[in-house]
């Protein structure tokens, strides 16, 4: 993080999330007998701390292709995180209204005691608190991890008819089918992605688009799993482009030729798929009389971490006369930055965002953190005739899992109207 006041922020939820998670077994143990309460409060600290140990560890001595169980470590802490952050909320409320109560008092006059009575047998407010407050935490820590062993790999296929009144009429029910952010990197085995490439298949879609990230950090990645995703099959050519994780950034190299070596090499790779890689060029679609085009550029974004290598202009030159014109470009930012300035380039695909592999994704509510830093971030997004959607990935990165934004295979179906 390059903002200190960010990383100071971060570093203050993190000892709150982390004491308050402290707190909330300590006051749901205070009636145990001696032992069994200090055994608690040992095994949270030995717990956290060694959860934290391990995650440093193996952020430490991955190379650019971590193993599974470094990449499971990493998450650890995350799990504990999200449930110890939720588990924040209520005690918080809770110490503020303690507070409040207290300055109230102080300020009027005792209120009077009761001499007598017996003593009740309620369970006291704390406590109550404290055991809502670990209920709520096990919500997102049980979400996280079924993610893990369930939502990584739950292929979704999503549809969605569009309508264009400039749509050639031989285009007319036109399947198109995108996939993106595939980051091979982060498969253990093949057999996902054999399933996921079934799946694609089975659309029996007319054209087949891939919008970057192909890769984690190298090119050598994505060569085990070329005989499974050389299976897709296509009516047309299947066109593809670059994301930022595909130029080697993340990673360090011994030289500025091996980076570029690197490049060249999972350009080949995409050959080697069958895949027809666009980079800031395009390429003309024919059904009778009536033609589409296909531009696709390299990555390019507003956002000041990521690359600006890709050239709309030139893409967008090759496309020549096309009446009808889909975009690929990776990141979803790109579409407000530079593509509605071309108002004849009527679909953008994108992707990039994973919709952060986590979030609310209801038919009437959609939320995830990443819509704080992108404001077009998953789903389909409309300016004038314009439209941009932004699919949610195949692939998984880091959180080696996902909630509500489970990995996606789109298809649309374009209609002329």
């Amino acid at each position: 993080m390059r903002n200190p006041a960010t990383l100071w922020l971060v570093l203050v939820l993190v000892f709150l999330a982390e004491w308050y998670g402290f707190q909330a077994i300590r006051t749901v143990s205070q009636h145990y007998a001696p032992g069994p309460r200090r055994a608690l409060a040992w095994g949270y600290w030995l717990l956290t701390v060694g959860t934290w140990a391990a995650a440093i560890w193996a952020g430490t001595t991955r190379n650019s292709s971590p193993s599974v169980l470094k990449t499971y470590l990493l998450s650890l802490p995350l799990l504990l995180l999200a449930a110890k952050l939720v588990l924040l909320l209520p005690l918080l409320l809770e110490d503020l209204t303690r507070a409040g109560r207290w300055l109230a008092a102080r300020l009027t006059a005792p209120a009077p005691t009761d001499g007598g009575g017996t003593a009740s047998t309620a369970i006291p407010r704390s406590v109550f608190v404290a055991r809502l407050a670990l209920g709520l935490a096990a919500v997102p820590f049980g979400a996280l991890v079924w993610g893990m062993l369930r939502g990584a790999t739950d292929y979704r296929v999503k549809r969605l008819t569009l309508k264009f009144p400039n749509l050639p009429p031989a285009f007319d029910g036109f399947k198109v089918l995108q996939i993106s952010d595939l980051h091979t990197g982060s498969f253990a085995s093949t057999e996902p992605l054999r399933r996921a490439v079934a799946l694609i298949n089975a659309q029996n879609a007319d054209l087949i688009l891939m919008t970057g990230d192909l890769v984690n950090n190298v090119a050598t990645e994505v060569e085990p799993h070329i005989p499974a995703l050389a299976e897709i099959k296509s009516k047309l050519p299947i066109f593809s482009s670059l994301g930022n994780h595909d130029y080697g950034d993340y990673v360090p190299w011994p030289s500025p030729a091996a980076k570029r070596a690197n490049l060249e090499r999972l350009m080949q790779n995409h050959a080697k798929i069958g895949w027809t890689l666009l980079n800031d060029t395009a390429h003309l679609i024919e059904r009778g009389p009536d033609k589409i085009a296909v531009l696709g550029v390299q990555n390019w974004s507003t956002h000041l971490n990521f690359p600006k290598h890709g050239n709309l202009p030139q893409a967008h030159a090759a496309s020549g006369d096309a009446p009808f014109k889909i975009l690929l470009s990776h990141d979803p930012s790109h579409w407000e930055g530079q593509v509605l300035n071309y108002p004849d380039i009527d679909l953008t695909l994108s992707g990039h965002t994973h919709g952060m592999q986590f979030g609310l994704n209801l038919p009437f509510f959609k939320w995830s953190p990443v819509q704080y830093v992108y404001k077009q971030w998953a789903g389909l997004y409309e300016q004038g005739r314009q439209r941009l959607y932004v699919n949610t990935g195949l692939g998984y990165l880091g959180y080696p899992g996902r909630v509500g934004f489970l990995p996606e295979i789109t298809v649309f179906e374009l209609r002329r109207g």
